[in-house]
């Protein structure tokens, strides 16, 4: 990689030779370029042996490392680690090794994440991207206890009154929060609904659909865990149907496969529901559009460098200044 303050980019050392090669002294042509004889030299050498090939930059990684952690040591890290699970520090001392080796050499094997594990098996759950925004949206539920009027435990406590007294057989009741994320630029979409039937979620998929075209986005795929509502409802298939989009179902036991929804629904509980103390079930639902305008507009992601999800819709390549 040509640093910023360098003299020659690979054209400059091209002309650098053709000048050499019509007949002018080395000494003469560095000179005039402004580099040393000595980097001169070295160009001309390259241009020599290699021709212009040997003008480009070379990696500066070394041809030997003599001291890497053998393969089968890297092998038995690798094998503690998807197989039981454990830490850098207590496979540093099951083989042997300094902690920070073991760690190296995980990240080096991409197991430096248990969340990129699947637990069951041990296996490294392969990522993907689509490359526009539409090409598959993930859709999916969640069930979140409605507030009592007052608030509930997190704004009285456990032993409060209103905790103590409340009716445990005919509880308040549940808020379904019915979710589409958009799986390249993360713009997400929510709706507080009372339950999670066929023809509910049939409605959602269609005012999902319509909010994503006012942002320029044309579903394509909809992909749904494998619910009975999701997989056996006409309703809900003619909805996507309608929108000019396939559906499509993750594998049986493979939630990672819609994780991107499933992290935006503890997302969603973190920042939203359980952010702060509510005094009323109304209170929180009035909340909802606030955040949901903040995360799409707002909020840095990691996974889309820093930057929030409507700057991916606006730039799909993913260029940022």
């Amino acid at each position: 990689m040509v640093h910023a303050n360098a003299r020659l980019t690979p054209a400059g050392r091209l002309i650098l030779v053709q000048r050499i090669q019509s007949g002018r002294p080395v000494a003469h042509v560095a000179a005039e370029m402004g580099i040393s004889r000595t980097s001169a030299y070295r160009w001309w050498r390259r241009w020599c042996a290699h021709g212009q090939v040997g003008l480009l930059d070379r990696s500066s990684t070394a041809h030997h490392h003599p001291r890497k952690t053998p393969p089968a040591v890297e092998q038995a890290i690798a094998q503690l680690r998807t197989s039981r699970k454990l830490g850098p520090a207590r496979i540093a001392a099951i083989l042997g090794l300094v902690c920070s080796t073991v760690h190296r050499v995980l990240v080096r094997l991409g197991l430096n994440r248990l969340a990129w594990l699947d637990r069951p098996t041990g296996r490294l759950v392969r990522r993907y991207e689509r490359a526009t925004p539409g090409e598959l949206v993930h859709v999916d539920v969640k069930k979140l206890g409605r507030l009592l009027p007052g608030g509930g435990h997190r704004a009285h406590g456990r032993d409060s009154v209103q905790h103590r007294t409340r009716d445990r057989h005919r509880g308040p009741g549940y808020d379904y929060i019915h979710a589409a994320i958009d799986d390249h630029s993360r713009l997400a979409y929510a709706e507080i609904l009372p339950d999670e039937q066929a023809s509910t979620c049939a409605g959602f998929v269609r005012r999902a659909g319509a909010w994503f075209a006012t942002h320029g986005i044309s579903i394509q795929r909809v992909m749904t865990d494998n619910a009975l509502t999701y997989r056996r409802s006409h309703a809900f298939r003619q909805a996507v149907a309608d929108l000019g989009a396939v559906q499509r179902f993750i594998k049986p036991y493979q939630p990672q496969v819609n994780g991107k929804v499933e992290r935006f629904n503890r997302t969603l509980a973190e920042e939203w529901a359980y952010q702060r103390p509510y005094t009323s079930n109304a209170e929180r639902s009035a909340a909802l559009p606030n955040w949901l305008h903040t995360y799409n507009h707002h909020r840095a992601h990691t996974a889309l460098g820093g930057h929030p999800p409507i700057t991916r819709v606006n730039n799909p390549a993913g260029h940022y200044s």
